[in-house]
């Protein structure tokens, strides 16, 4: 009868910290789908005075242990900004892993639950970062698909538990795998030379991220402006804006990233694609160093894959053809370096405006996550 109580313990010190990082590697060890994030990286996430999104949420972290073993770990966070804009009194859980045991989960969710509740909270949903720049959604559909950079990646019986702990559906969010080895139609050129005429619209042709950077404020600008609606989102501030800046620039190659401006030299359109450095993150374990910045720079060079982080349009010139400009710059690039797919990333399930732009494309929706809601 050798019973262990699993015990709950709210992360106060740096070891803990670690711990709680750490665990996912553990749990995911020999998962050839699970993408490790970047130690370093995940560190700063949780540091007050490194990401300034700490200056206005509050969050507990919690871990499970059994046998005095870490078994799982949540994030309980309440976002003030959110609450403000949105005009509601939830918080939120991210960061959650577990192993297949009914009482760690429900031990979780209790905790992350019960700091809600002496927050005032009247319901909790996720899974969901800090902000929209952080990962969110569970996966529900997919799990033999390998994860992305800016996806979480979850075994299949986190669903079942998540539901018998009384949580149901608030949003779902479909991924689709493009075929990007193709010439681009000529129906886009089309309409790419037509949107550029009557709207007098040019692309940036930056060459190198310095002539990219002095648009970066603008390109947050237009992110806030034109995701404004879509759920749980919440304008980045200066502060974030170089955080971001700072700690996902560093990969971008400007060929990939399309801007689009207009007459006045102002920032109306943009597409965010990257390589995609899975394999390289899978390679590196979790560190940059002494090699994990090897596999990444190799990645950078020699890549098959992209991801599509973001499309940012001005709501005026949505539905307007200004997507078909964003693809007359990509594809050609695509092609160059002989790209033969693309991940689309996380969309709202009823963003048809999003999903329209694969239209023209072969595709096919591999995955499929879930925001989970609980009210109190």
């Amino acid at each position: 009868l050798n019973y262990m109580p699993i015990e709950i313990r709210e992360v106060t010190s740096k070891r803990e910290l670690d711990q709680f990082i750490k665990l996912p590697f553990e749990l995911y060890k020999n998962n050839p789908y699970w993408v490790p994030p970047i130690i370093m990286e995940e560190k700063m996430t949780f540091t007050k005075g490194k990401n300034p999104a700490l200056d206005f949420c509050d969050v507990k972290l919690f871990l499970a242990l059994k046998n005095n073993k870490p078994v799982g770990r949540i994030a309980s966070i309440i976002n003030h900004k959110a609450n403000e804009v949105w005009k509601s009194k939830h918080a939120r859980f991210g960061w959650i892993d577990f192993i297949d045991d009914y009482e760690v989960s429900s031990a979780l969710f209790k905790a992350a639950e019960s700091f809600a509740q002496e927050k005032g909270m009247d319901a909790i949903h996720g899974p969901l970062g800090f902000t929209d720049f952080d990962k969110e959604g569970m996966l529900i559909f997919g799990f033999n698909e390998l994860s992305t950079t800016a996806t979480i990646y979850n075994h299949p019986y986190y669903q079942v538990h998540t539901e018998k702990a009384g949580y149901h559906k608030d949003a779902d969010w479909v991924e689709f795998e493009i075929k990007a080895d193709i010439t681009l139609p000529e129906k886009h050129k089309r309409i790419a030379e037509l949107v550029k005429q009557k709207n007098g619209l040019r692309l940036l042709n930056a060459k190198s991220k310095k002539e990219l950077i002095p648009y970066i404020p603008q390109i947050f600008d237009l992110i806030n402006e034109s995701y404004r609606d879509i759920y749980g989102f919440v304008p980045a501030n200066a502060e974030q804006v170089k955080y971001y800046t700072k700690l996902y620039f560093g990969f971008v190659n400007p060929e990939f990233v399309p801007v689009v401006l207009n007459s006045e030299n102002k920032v109306v359109g943009v597409g965010i694609t990257m390589p995609n450095i899975s394999k390289a993150l899978q390679k590196a374990k979790g560190k940059l160093f002494p090699f994990g910045f090897i596999y990444l720079l190799r990645a950078l060079k020699k890549m098959d894959t992209v991801d599509f982080y973001l499309t940012a349009i001005k709501p005026e010139l949505q539905n307007k053809g200004v997507n078909a400009l964003l693809f007359a710059k990509l594809i050609p690039t695509y092609n160059k370096y002989k790209i033969i797919k693309a991940e689309t990333n996380i969309e709202l399930e009823e963003n048809h405006k999003i999903q329209n732009m694969w239209e023209d494309f072969e595709k096919r929706n591999h995955k499929r996550r879930r925001a989970f809601i609980k009210h109190f």
